[in-house]
């Protein structure tokens, strides 16, 4: 599917580095109290995590893709990996082994209010050295994405891991404290309202354009603040103002994995060559394609279903 190790660099467009998950998925009347047992629908299985969701989206519209991450040696690996392949991922940098699978315990009640309950299994075990054992995978990757569902130690190092030229986006979910060396490395830091206001605090401001100045003097190259129905807004240290990025209107079914979504897609454009804010029109395309069915990596849309919209 790839070109040759001897052909010209990079082979990849996008490396993603992130977490995998089996999303097991548990319909209920109603949630149950301390000591208490109700009866569920069957269970449903689907891949995710944060880091497996981006490389879907991305390699679904068309990106050379290759995902590193961890899982277990085990079933849910298994599915993991399977998942991978079928959207088109390089998973040559999937490691298996030192603890199970990540999974994610979810319940859903009939209003769709969902409860889960994450344990990060292999996840967790994602290190530094892993990062250093994959110096090829980076060499050959024009834009390398990373979020927060693996160690900070491992997403420090992959700052730091970056092949010449090449470009990190990182999407700070779970929100964390992120060190001065990593925020420098961003070029976007990618946020939603509530990861903006996470990293700024008190002194966040009212407005997507306030959190847009407040994080670039963080020290970021760029930001990229998604707004949901209001598309994004694209701040880059090196231009001028914050632009704002409108979204096309869509009837909305299901925002799993939409963030996702988005963030691959903006990544995968940045690695053609494309300019924030142009990228960012795209992405904005592809997350209002992903909200309009059920479910995260099944919503992910094809290149052909973003030009349709």
């Amino acid at each position: 599917m790839h070109e040759n190790e001897d052909s010209a660099p990079p082979r990849y467009d996008l490396l993603v580095v992130g977490s995998a998950n089996a999303d097991l998925v548990v319909g209920v009347d109603r949630r149950p109290g301390p000591g208490e047992t109700v009866l569920g629908s069957d269970l449903v299985v689907h891949p995710g995590g944060k880091g497996a969701n981006q490389a879907a989206a991305a390699a679904r519209l068309g990106a050379r893709t290759a995902l590193l991450a961890r899982v277990g040696d085990d079933a849910h690996g298994r599915l993991l990996r399977a998942s991978q392949q079928e959207a088109g991922v390089d998973t040559g940098g999937m490691l298996a082994g030192g603890a199970p699978t990540g999974v994610a315990l979810i319940t859903v009640d009939p209003s769709g209010d969902n409860s889960i309950v994450v344990s990060p299994g292999a996840n967790a075990r994602l290190t530094p050295e892993d990062i250093r054992a994959a110096a090829p995978l980076f060499a050959s990757a024009r834009v390398v994405s990373v979020q927060l569902e693996i160690p900070p130690a491992t997403v420090a190092e992959t700052a730091r891991a970056l092949g010449p030229g090449a470009r990190l986006v990182l999407n700070p979910s779970p929100p964390a404290p992120l060190p001065a060396e990593v925020l420098a490395a961003c070029d976007p830091l990618v946020v939603n309202e509530h990861e903006a206001r996470y990293i700024l605090g008190e002194s966040a401001g009212s407005t997507p354009e306030s959190w847009a100045r407040g994080l670039t003097a963080l020290g970021p190259l760029s930001v990229v603040i998604t707004l949901g129905a209001e598309g994004a807004l694209v701040a880059d240290s090196r231009a001028g103002d914050p632009v704002r990025v409108p979204s096309p209107q869509v009837d909305a079914v299901d925002t799993t994995g939409a963030g996702d979504a988005f963030t691959a897609a903006l990544a995968w454009r940045l690695g053609l060559g494309e300019e924030l804010t142009e990228a960012a029109a795209f992405a904005v395309r592809v997350g209002a394609a992903a909200v309009t069915k059920q479910g995260a990596q099944a919503s992910f849309p094809t290149a052909e279903e973003v030009s349709a919209l």
